[in-house]
């Protein structure tokens, strides 16, 4: 099984987090439930976000090509963060179920995450990447931006129990041209 040690490279808490690529029995059940809890407590998502998050992980585990990849960290045994890529087409792929455990936040996982995320893109040569995002996040939201994601539209919207307000973000790996919301609906 592939592994990667990742230090924190932005302070000097010596936390090592274990970054693994394939899914073990038991990582995709705790994958979900980090999602319900943590969107339950933060967001007031009900279990509707939960069974949606297992409906879309269960979709990309059977349909998985080598152009998806999703990458999973652990600290001390536990699932803390994830982060995953998928590919739309050879132009175009979505970043999906970026999240790390209140736990292991501000250590820098998410945006080593992220940034391993990005890489992946840019070696896989994906012309734009897209996310979709809640207002709600205003930390993620800054951590996109920070790798060069521009929020591209947002809209209010009834979801998993709560109003919210959904943001859409799109990424130039190499610096092309934005795609329409069309475009993007289309993906």
């Amino acid at each position: 099984m592939p592994m990667n040690l990742l230090e924190d490279l932005l302070s000097d808490s010596g936390v090592t987090f274990e970054l693994q690529n394939d899914l073990r029995p038991g990582d995709l059940g705790a994958l979900v439930a980090l999602h319900g809890t943590v969107y339950a407590r933060e967001c007031g998502f009900d279990s509707t976000f939960e069974a949606h998050v297992a409906r879309l992980l269960g979709e990309f585990v059977h349909a998985r090509t080598e152009r998806d990849h999703l990458w999973i960290a652990e600290w001390q045994g536990c699932l803390v963060g994830s982060i995953a890529i998928v590919s739309h087409s050879e132009r175009d792929a979505q970043l999906c179920w970026l999240l790390v455990d209140p736990s292991a936040r501000s250590l820098g996982l998410g945006k080593r995450l992220l940034h391993e995320a990005v890489a992946s893109c840019r070696c896989r040569r994906y012309e734009y990447v897209f996310l979709r995002s809640f207002r709600v996040l205003a930390a993620a939201s800054h951590l996109f931006r920070s790798v060069g994601f521009e929020k591209v539209e947002e809209k209010p919207c009834e979801r998993w129990g709560v109003a919210v307000i959904e943001e859409w973000y799109v990424l130039h790996p190499f610096g092309r041209r934005h795609p329409s919301p069309n475009e993007l609906a289309s993906s």
